[in-house]
């Protein structure tokens, strides 16, 4: 396959790209390297020179989705069959800080690239969001399924929700095949500061006070490998057309667990239990059954096992220096 991967140097892109490459395809990246506004550009483009020597292809464009012409040109040039489109302000934070920039990328971008690979891409994959659910049921004991309803809570969820219906819409009028993918709460090795596992992490190794807003809420915490891999399999396999899937560990842990775990493997550290926050949904564990059923996804990696390797990259990276929370 000739592959595109929007985000393709962000923290789940670039470790598609490198499953990919191993898998023998031939794989382009369209990266923007932005900073969101909240991101420091020395973190950013530090994290961006260790993601690059993780993947073998010199084919990358700073080129913005939302500039369709540019995109054009680009799927024609490298004959690309096949889009992941990753691209994407990162979480629900993000996009209220700056509701317009994240509507560009978000629905903007997605909707340039639709109309660029119309009549040339034959597989889209779409990475939505499990923020497309809003409030998890508690009567879904096994995990919410894909078949769920979905009530998104928040501008992220929503407009990934009407991401999802824009792909379907471009594959119902024009043939293209499409596979939509739902990953949970990612993190480990290579991630940025500012989210919810990296951040306590960090504060434990600083000697700061965890904020854990809210004692029973709880994520569906997937590695980055294991998302990666959902990622790539769901790419290439042809089970997957015209299907929606998540792609998390199938296991849900609570926020004051996770903080525990980060305070007693960095060995220091305390945790300040907070009112939940009521701006984001209630959250927990998603169903991977289908996924293991269609694409052998078979995530491996516990919370346990995840901190304490992300804490060891940490400890040699560029955060090992940085003093200030």
């Amino acid at each position: 396959m000739n592959i595109l991967v929007t985000g393709g140097l962000g923290f789940i892109g670039h470790r598609v790209v490198e499953l990919l490459e191993a898998l023998g395809h031939q794989v382009v990246i369209t990266d923007t390297q932005t900073t969101y506004g909240i991101v420091p550009r020395i973190e950013l483009d530090a994290l961006i020179a260790e993601r690059r020597r993780r993947i073998k292809t010199d084919r990358i464009y700073r080129v913005d989705v939302a500039d369709q012409d540019s995109m054009t040109w680009m799927l024609r040039k490298h004959a690309i069959d096949t889009v992941v489109h990753l691209a994407s302000f990162p979480r629900q934070k993000v996009v209220n800080s700056n509701p317009a920039l994240g509507s560009r990328t978000m629905s903007e971008g997605l909707l340039s690239l639709l109309e660029a690979g119309q009549d040339q891409v034959k597989k889209f994959v779409y990475v939505s969001s499990s923020m497309v659910y809003g409030d998890f049921r508690e009567e879904a004991f096994d995990g919410i399924a894909e078949t769920a309803h979905c009530d998104p809570i928040g501008q992220y969820g929503i407009m990934k929700l009407a991401g999802e219906w824009l792909v379907k819409d471009y594959a119902a009028r024009t043939g293209m095949k499409y596979t939509i993918l739902r990953p949970s709460a990612v993190y480990g090795p290579g991630d940025v500061e500012d989210r919810v596992v990296s951040r306590f992490l960090l504060t434990a190794m600083r000697g700061g006070t965890i904020q854990v807003n809210g004692a029973n809420e709880h994520l569906d915490f997937t590695y980055v490998d294991d998302a990666a891999q959902g990622v790539a399999l769901a790419t290439v396999a042809p089970t997957t057309d015209n299907r929606t899937y998540n792609v998390t560990r199938g296991h849900s842990r609570s926020l004051a667990e996770a903080a525990k775990l980060a305070v007693n493997i960095v060995g220091q550290g305390t945790i300040q239990i907070n009112p939940r926050d009521s701006g984001f949904p209630s959250r927990g564990q998603l169903n991977i059954s289908q996924a293991r059923h269609d694409f052998d996804f078979a995530p491996r990696i516990d919370l346990e096992q995840g901190l304490e390797n992300y804490f060891q990259w940490l400890n040699n990276s560029f955060y090992r220096n940085k003093k200030t929370v």
